[in-house]
């Protein structure tokens, strides 16, 4: 990971524009291909960002990051650099589910086909390079379909799901792949993120799981 901070400026220049007027940026370069600009007062939210695969050209007082599939361009004009150094961060273990998260997880993959009939499991935690993938496995024509599963699912997660799904659509293997969201809670903004993504939603109930309710997951 390369961490830069510089005072610059952003336009970014695709199916809209964006201005980020002349100030003091935290912009990273992850290993994933990545980039994403920072201020100091959103919490972990970017200013604006670039999914991979990403090119960056370094000329000058002007870096241009060119997304490699829709060509979308973020444009920093930089007025003075203020740090930059790169770190080898190496693999990420992933993220530890807590108890209710881990144990939908294996509930879900034991019943696989409460998410559709003739579906098949292929793995849980399927490694990949950015961390594990909580389920992946086979709808009913064989498509392969990644499963992300929160308790409470939020705009994050559908964030997580869909870097997975770019990393994993990769793989000619595995591509196409279709992402399912999946938690006992799913906020309206995450639903939304979803849908516009082409990510299924459905709600998990964890009894009914247990095998203690009848009730089905609702799939929208």
């Amino acid at each position: 990971m390369r961490l830069v901070i510089a005072r610059c400026s952003v336009d970014y220049v695709g199916r809209l524009t964006a201005h980020l007027p002349m100030a003091p940026r935290l912009i990273l370069f992850k290993a994933d291909g990545s980039v994403s600009i920072h201020a100091d007062d959103r919490a972990f939210k970017p200013l604006n960002w670039m999914n991979p695969p990403c090119k960056v050209k370094e000329d000058g007082s002007t870096w241009t990051v060119t997304h490699g599939k829709t060509g979308e361009k973020l444009i920093l004009t930089i007025e003075e650099i203020l740090h930059d150094s790169t770190h080898e961060l190496g693999i990420d273990p992933g993220l530890q589910k807590d108890g209710v998260e881990a144990h939908l997880q294996e509930l879900l993959a034991e019943h696989i086909t409460t998410l559709g009939d003739g579906w098949t499991l292929i793995r849980r935690e399927y490694p990949t390079a950015i961390g594990p993938v909580d389920i992946l496995c086979r709808d009913h024509a064989g498509a392969t379909v990644a499963v992300e599963i929160k308790r409470r699912g939020e705009i994050d997660g559908v964030e997580q799901l869909t870097r997975y799904l770019e990393l994993l659509n990769r793989d000619p293997l595995l591509a196409p792949v279709k992402g399912v969201f999946a938690a006992q809670e799913i906020k309206p903004q995450a639903r939304v993120l979803a849908t516009d993504r082409g990510i299924d939603c459905v709600t998990l109930d964890y009894h009914a799981l247990r095998g203690i309710e009848p009730d089905n997951p609702t799939l929208f």
